[in-house]
This record gives C-alpha cells, sequence and structure tokens, in this order.
C-alpha cells in the first residue's frame, strides 16, 4: 500500500500519493451471487469492522436517508458497417462504436474503431432499424445523429447493442446475456449512463424494501455516468486535473426530502461516488436546491462537504479522482488502512467488487 499520510491540499498532493498495488486476482469478473452476498468493510468514527452487504441495517438506523442514483446503463458497446457512396458505388466496412455522451441537440458523441477512415456525412448502420449519421469528427470522437429517438432509440439499441463493461473487465473476458442483468441497478430508471452507479449494484429490492420499514428513507437522483469515470489522472500535482462533466438532476422532492432529514438530525448517507458529486453540486453554497446541468465538481482532500454525512462505495481504481473523493470524505490515513485490511482480507475490487460503508 502506498497511500499517503493525511495533510492538507495546499501541502500539494500529488498523484503518486494515490497508488497502490493491488493483485490482479482481487479485481472482480463477476459480481457476488445473490447480489446482496458482497463482503462489507465498516468503517465508522475510525473504527473498522467486517460483515456482508445484506446486513447493512444493522449499522443505518431510523431517520437516515440513502441517496440513490435512478440512472440506467444503455448497452452503448454497438458494431456496424461504415457506408460510403463514390462513383464506384456503395462500400461498407466494418466499425467498432462506443457512444460516450448525449449532448444537447439530442445527439451522441462517440468513439469509434477504426476511426481514421470515418468521414463527415457517412452512415454507420448498425440494424435494420438503427443507423446514424456522422455530423462532426474532432479528436474528442465522433458526434452522432441516429435516426431513432426516445423509446424507439433504446428498443433497437437494446436490441444490437452490448453492455459497456469497464475496461478493466473487457480486457479479462467477453461481454455476455449475463451483464446486462448484472451490470444494472435494480431500480434503474432513467436511460442516459454508459458506466453503472456500482455501489448501488448490491441492493435488491427485498432489502431495500426491509430499510424502508425499519425507517431509512430513501431518494432518487440521476446522473448519467460517463466513460470519463475511467479516465486516468495523468498530472503529477492533482488540483491541475481536469474533471471530466456528466449531466444530472436534483429534483425539487428529492432536494425538499434530503434538506428536510438534514434538518431533522437525520444522516445523508449517498450511495456511490455519482450520488455524492450530485448531492454535493446542488448543495455548493449552502443548503441543497433543485439543480440540474453537467457537473464537473472535483472532490478532493480539503473540500468541505455541505450535505454528506456518509457514503455507500466500492473500492476504486489506484490514482483515481474517486479514490481522492473517499480520501476527501475520511481522511487518507483511514483510506490507507481500509484498503490494506481490505487487500489483506481478499477483498474483491472495483465495478463487481465488494463495498464499504465509510461515516467520518
Amino acid at each position: 500500500m502506498i497511500l499517503p499520510v493525511n495533510k492538507p491540499m495546499s501541502a500539494g498532493m500529488k498523484l503518486s500519493d494515490f497508488d497502490f498495488e493491488l493483485p490482479n486476482e482481487l479485481i472482480a469478473l463477476r459480481p457476488a451471487v445473490p447480489r446482496t452476498a458482497a463482503r462489507l468493510l465498516v468503517s465508522q468514527s475510525g473504527q473498522r469492522s467486517h460483515d456482508q452487504f445484506d446486513n447493512i441495517a444493522h449499522y443505518l438506523r431510523p431517520g437516515d436517508r440513502l441517496v440513490l442514483n435512478d440512472t440506467k446503463v444503455i448497452p452503448s458497446h454497438l458494431s456496424g458497417q461504415r457506408i460510403r457512396q463514390s462513383d464506384m458505388g456503395e462500400t461498407r466496412a466494418q466499425i467498432g462504436v462506443n457512444l460516450l455522451s448525449l449532448n444537447a441537440q439530442g445527439n451522441w458523441l462517440a468513439l469509434a474503431k477504426p476511426a481514421k477512415r470515418v468521414n463527415v456525412g457517412e452512415t454507420i448502420e448498425f440494424s435494420a432499424d438503427l443507423r446514424a449519421q456522422v455530423l462532426e469528427k474532432s479528436p474528442q470522437g465522433l458526434v452522432l445523429e441516429f435516426n431513432q429517438q426516445g423509446a424507439d432509440f433504446d428498443a433497437a439499441l437494446l436490441a444490437c447493442g452490448n453492455m459497456p463493461l469497464p475496461p478493466y473487465i473487457a480486457a479479462q473476458r467477453a461481454v455476455d446475456q449475463q451483464d446486462a442483468q448484472d451490470y444494472q441497478t435494480v431500480f434503474a430508471r432513467r436511460t442516459g449512463a454508459v458506466a453503472a452507479p456500482t455501489a448501488s449494484l448490491h441492493f435488491d429490492q427485498p432489502l431495500l424494501d426491509n430499510l424502508a420499514a425499519m425507517g431509512v428513507q430513501q431518494t432518487k437522483v440521476t446522473l448519467h455516468v460517463g466513460a470519463g469515470t475511467f479516465l486516468p489522472v495523468k498530472v503529477d500535482d492533482i488540483q491541475d486535473h481536469k474533471m471530466h462533466a456528466e449531466w444530472g438532476e436534483v429534483s425539487a422532492s428529492a432536494a425538499a426530502e434530503i434538506a428536510q432529514t438534514k434538518a431533522d438530525g437525520g444522516r445523508i448517507i449517498p450511495v456511490g461516488t455519482t450520488a455524492l458529486r450530485l448531492i454535493e453540486t446542488a448543495a455548493q453554497g449552502g443548503g441543497i436546491k433543485p439543480w440540474v446541468g453537467d457537473t464537473d465538481i472535483f472532490i478532493t482532500p480539503g473540500f468541505e462537504f455541505q450535505i454528506t454525512s456518509g457514503l455507500i462505495t466500492n473500492f476504486h481504481l489506484p490514482k483515481s479522482t474517486l479514490l481522492m473523493l473517499v480520501a476527501a470524505l475520511i481522511g487518507t490515513d483511514q483510506l490507507r488502512s481500509n484498503y490494506q485490511s481490505a487487500i489483506n482480507r481478499g477483498y474483491r475490487f472495483f465495478s463487481y467488487g465488494d463495498s464499504s460503508l465509510l461515516i467520518p
């Protein structure tokens, strides 16, 4: 473990401060079965214990509020044919496309492979029902206008697309039909994410119902997780890192529920770093308010949390912005100790891995 001692951001934290060595066999390639059978590390007020996720109710209390990200992952990995018209007639070539994000005009930014030979104006055909025209081409990728929108687009994409597994899983095994269920939360509702809010994958509906029955309240917000969540930090001084932006919404009712719980003395516990980033965005400048837009909030040690009392989250990649967020919440000393304990005990890491409940 190479995580640092706790020090303020003013001391100039370096990327190397957030590095650690992880045995490859601890990268989870499949989730626990059932979902709630994942292991749970509980870190509360500097004390640590180990349990299973289906016992998380033992560490929550009536009046707590879980904040859940209800984004729905789309099967954004596509294989199609690039169609070109020339004096020689129509020619076709195979192409792979990964959808990244939806823009304000309803078009998709995407990465293509191979991309060099793709020209603006060309059509890419993915199935009999789904095709797209290339509107723009830049170093950031292609902008694609699809022939379908809304529910018709969702249905066509579901028929021909594959789930966008993280690169550290996709590099070790192929995507299959089981991932369509495993890489989606049980409460996913609003389509638009190209990565799952993985901390929420451990919940099934009976567990959510049991928590509600004991007085643990639940609020849903939406943050469409983008592929940028997997982008490595490349600058040595983490203050120089430019955070990717993701679209999110905290509705008026969600903001009111969170504010009421806070006023009543209850704890606000986001499930996942995506939900945490969103509610802290909506609470900048004081109490939480309704909010919608793109957030590029970058939470690092020294950040002053406005609304968050704790966090349910998985174990994150070395040198990642998510690791920095966790360090901001519980301190780098506790982070280092928790991760070393998890590695020693053989916890499973990353998107399909085990979970933790962190209460500063």
